[in-house]
């Protein structure tokens, strides 16, 4: 099928087009109005965006955005573009489900802090992508709206928690879109889909209404079709509030400048088998991008961090944090709440004062063995979870290359591993199996150098363009 005016805006780069609302090259309602068209031809087929704002609605903030450009009054970097928003953000009068019964009609009356910097950056709200239910597992599916399908095989899940965010921009029906990670959700959607999510470093993005202040494990975050648009959505997003106590002072942030960089004599760490269970395709087709990492100057070793107590470490303040959010709401609910909520709930009852002290401090032995070992290597390469998209009508695999997996998530720990050391890390397009299904590459930096992760994803996909490659239903 040949290109199209409305390709060509729905497939732009968020930056560029943002750029080109600024300079009154296109109006915002050019844009808005190819994005609605993208929207209802495509969105039926895969069930990505579950809330979308009425079209009067959107079409009228677009207008206002017009006539503010028009007078000179930007009101910030996203002026104009249509943004997709995860339906765990809290979004002021626009229905946010949670994808769960307990909250299918709420309309908050506030927006997080996420929503409320991309309203302050003037991007409007197009809409609330899917989720699983209360986001939990890298499954996309919930009793509210079902599943989202993945674009490049319609038998397929798109992974989760940011799932549906993850589809919408792989599909061309949204420019950006915002999504969150405890264990792995900012990065397994766009490895299942063909496009590249950051897990910032805990606090680089705060993340107010939250009862846990200090909790570093959950961030927010954006997903984009390219690192060039995640950087620029991640310099909107990022920045320090009073309202969060883990709040990172950007000071001469380079979130929003060139991600050009060389990597000439970088050291890098290949992964060797991390102690689990991988389908081959993964496996072999991650290793493989040594090459490219060769041509980029880089000097890459096979190398990896000790884990020991890694998952012990994320699993136990999982469970914690997920008691204290649904103890008292499984008292009265508990039949309206799936069965991940009941084990966590669970586990979480069982822990004591003494246990948690004692997993704080192994988790604290583990982030200064990673700290060494990244004191030898720049970056630690690895895949981002250890399969391929998975059949959406199984919840969550339970079997790799013959282990048997103890729960719904030991699928992704080489994702929910990196969560427990708290390093920035990045997924970025790299391969796609004989089968036609989107593989990524997980690059991790060192502590708290979000922007060099940017900029080893930006250099990799230039070598690659891997990412280029939309959706046969598209």
């Amino acid at each position: 099928m040949p290109p199209t005016a409305q390709d060509e805006i729905c497939f732009m780069p968020a930056k560029e087009l943002a750029g080109m609302i600024r300079e009154k090259k296109i109006s915002s309602r050019e844009v808005m109005q190819a994005h609605l068209k993208r929207i209802a031809q495509i969105n039926p087929k895969v069930n990505a965006i579950v809330t979308l704002v009425p079209e009067e609605q959107l079409l009228a903030q677009a207008l206002a955005a017009d006539e503010a450009v028009a007078k000179g009054n930007l009101r910030g970097p996203l002026h104009g573009l249509p943004v997709g928003v995860k339906d765990l953000h809290l979004t002021k009068g626009i229905r946010t489900t949670h994808g769960s019964p307990l909250h299918a009609g709420d309309i908050p009356n506030v927006d997080c802090l996420v929503v409320e910097r991309e309203k302050n950056a003037g991007a409007i709200v197009i809409g609330k992508t899917n989720v699983p239910e209360w986001g939990l597992g890298s499954q996309t599916f919930n009793p509210v709206f079902g599943p989202t399908l993945n674009p490049y095989d319609l038998t397929k899940t798109c992974g989760g928690s940011t799932g549906g965010g993850a589809v919408a921009l792989a599909c061309g029906m949204v420019p950006l879109a915002d999504g969150s990670d405890m264990g792995g959700s900012l990065r397994n959607p766009p490895n299942f889909c063909n496009v590249v999510g950051i897990r910032p470093s805990p606090g680089r993005v705060p993340n107010p209404p939250t009862t846990l202040g200090w909790f570093t494990l959950s961030v927010d975050g954006p997903v984009a079709r390219n690192s060039a648009d995640c950087a620029f959505f991640l310099s909107v997003l990022a920045g320090f509030d009073r309202r969060s106590p883990i709040s990172i002072d950007q000071g001469g942030s380079p979130l929003a400048n060139s991600l050009g960089r060389d990597f000439k004599g970088v050291r890098v760490a290949m992964f060797k088998d991390l102690g689990l269970p991988w389908e081959p395709a993964v496996r072999d087709a991650v290793k493989a991008q040594r090459k490219v990492l060769d041509s980029l100057g880089c000097i890459v070793e096979e190398a990896e961090p000790d884990f020991t107590d890694a998952n012990d470490c994320f699993l136990q303040w999982r469970h914690w944090s997920i008691e204290l959010a649904f103890g008292d709401i499984l008292e009265a609910n508990a039949e309206k709440l799936n069965e991940y909520v009941h084990w966590h709930v669970h586990e979480g009852r069982k822990l004591t004062g003494p246990q948690l002290a004692r997993i704080e401090a192994k988790r604290t032995e583990l982030y200064q063995r990673m700290r060494q070992f990244m004191d030898t290597y720049e970056f630690f390469v690895l895949p981002v979870n250890q399969v391929l998209p998975f059949d959406v009508k199984t919840h969550y695999p339970t079997e790799i290359a013959g282990v048997k997996m103890e729960t719904y998530m030991a699928w992704m720990k080489s994702a929910y591993y990196i969560s427990a050391v708290g390093n920035p890390a990045m997924s970025v397009p790299c391969a796609f199996s004989k089968s036609g299904l989107p593989i990524g590459i997980q690059i991790v930096g060192r502590h708290n150098d979000d922007w060099g992760v940017l900029q080893m994803g930006y250099a990799f996909e230039q070598a690659t363009n891997i990412g280029k490659r939309r959706p046969p239903i598209v």
